[in-house]
């Protein structure tokens, strides 16, 4: 069976993308045929008159898949916000039917599959629709890419908690941009742990290209 993780955060802008792109990367690095799903994206960008999907066509450069980024990705819209709200914008609900069948249909062609979110747990798809809906329909486990700086304790327990509380199960946590000199830094993972229960996986610095090898924690879809 394909086994799948699905990768969130504890907020906007916390490094989803480039955690998902070392990931994948890695797997396929190890031998592992890993491919990349993203169910909704929002800020689509024009460039020279055509669209393109930059968070999936960075993790495919990165991790050298080579296929059409328009294939793995359900939904994509050109407004930067909210998906709900940007799918407002265009007129085009988020359909939970669709990214099922489309999740589907794309670990087919993979033995292992990393699936990005949109924003941070609770991000809004539609109005009856969260991001943590999406997630427990597609049955799988998390992993939480956090911040390291101040105020990392904080979002990254409240991210944990309400994972639980939804019956998500986690399979670990990953600091972004983390910086082991750091005394504060070095504080927040001991407290992340501690206060979450969960274990922080991986410690990624900035700028960094590589990951541990983290085909342990993909759950069997």
């Amino acid at each position: 069976m394909t086994k799948g993780i699905f990768i969130t955060a504890v907020g906007t802008d916390i490094g989803k993308t480039f955690i998902s792109a070392l990931i994948v990367k890695k797997l396929r690095e190890s031998g592992y045929n890993c491919g990349y799903y993203k169910p909704v994206l929002s800020g689509a960008e024009k460039i020279d008159g055509k669209l393109t999907l930059g968070d999936c066509e960075y993790v495919f450069k990165t991790a050298g898949i080579d296929a059409n980024p328009f294939d793995y990705v359900s939904y994509y819209f050109e407004p930067a916000v909210s998906p709900h709200l940007a799918s407002q914008m265009e007129n085009n609900p988020i359909k939970l039917t669709k990214i099922i069948s489309d999740f589907e249909k794309i670990k087919r062609q993979y033995d292992y599959l990393a699936v990005e979110g949109a924003g941070g747990i609770v991000c809004p798809f539609g109005e009856n629709l969260l991001l943590s809906d999406v997630i427990k329909a597609l049955n799988l486990d998390i992993i939480i890419v956090s911040n390291s700086s101040l105020g990392s304790i904080n979002s990254a327990f409240l991210t944990a908690d309400y994972a639980k509380r939804k019956g998500i199960n986690i399979q670990g946590i990953i600091l972004n941009n983390y910086d082991e000199k750091d005394f504060m830094q070095a504080d927040n993972k001991k407290q992340i742990e501690k206060l979450t229960g969960v274990n922080v996986i991986a410690e990624i610095k900035k700028g960094e290209s590589n990951i541990a090898d983290l085909s342990g924690f993909f759950k069997e879809i």
